[in-house]
């Protein structure tokens, strides 16, 4: 008597076994179509954020806006203010030769928030340590491509006042 041999399944087949009534309900092009709209509405939603941030462009107020009395600010002392109709945090700095700054209180490698470290005459940013000089507002050390934006600061009558971006 003869006893019958069946061939060995592939070890891939031991290893994942599957049954071909479930392989079924997604077939290769399903998925493929499925990934290719899936990536068709991302690049339409970067496209739409990219044109929408450029289409926009920025509205920033322009004029002179009253911060603080110049006695309400101490030397080395800082204020944080926002222009009206505007998101932008800017800080006020009173250095301590005497003179004001106003810079934008978002560091320009990702956008955390600066601090004015009082004596040093310099801007910290605490994420990445990035170092901005105080009185240009320039990059001393760090990862920032660029100086912080500035605001030109007026003192008038005991009154400080900043010009809103140009």
């Amino acid at each position: 008597m003869e006893t019958k041999q069946y061939p060995q399944p592939p070890d891939w087949q031991r290893d994942f076994p599957y049954r071909q009534e479930e392989a079924r309900l997604v077939t290769r092009r399903e998925f493929s179509r499925m990934l290719c709209l899936i990536s068709a509405a991302m690049v339409t939603g970067s496209g739409y954020v990219a044109i929408r941030s450029f289409w926009k462009g920025k509205s920033e107020p322009a004029g002179r806006f009253p911060v603080c009395g110049v006695s309400e600010l101490p030397a080395g002392g800082t204020r944080s203010f926002l222009l009206p109709g505007s998101n932008t945090p800017y800080i006020l700095i009173h250095l301590e030769n005497g003179q004001f700054k106003a810079y934008e209180q978002k560091c320009t490698h990702l956008s955390c928030a600066v601090f004015y470290k009082a004596g040093t005459g310099k801007i910290e940013c605490p994420c990445h340590n990035g170092w901005f000089d105080a009185n240009t507002g320039e990059v001393v050390q760090g990862p920032p491509p660029r100086p912080l934006p500035a605001l030109e600061v007026v003192v008038e009558s005991g009154q400080v006042y900043v010009n809103g971006p140009a």
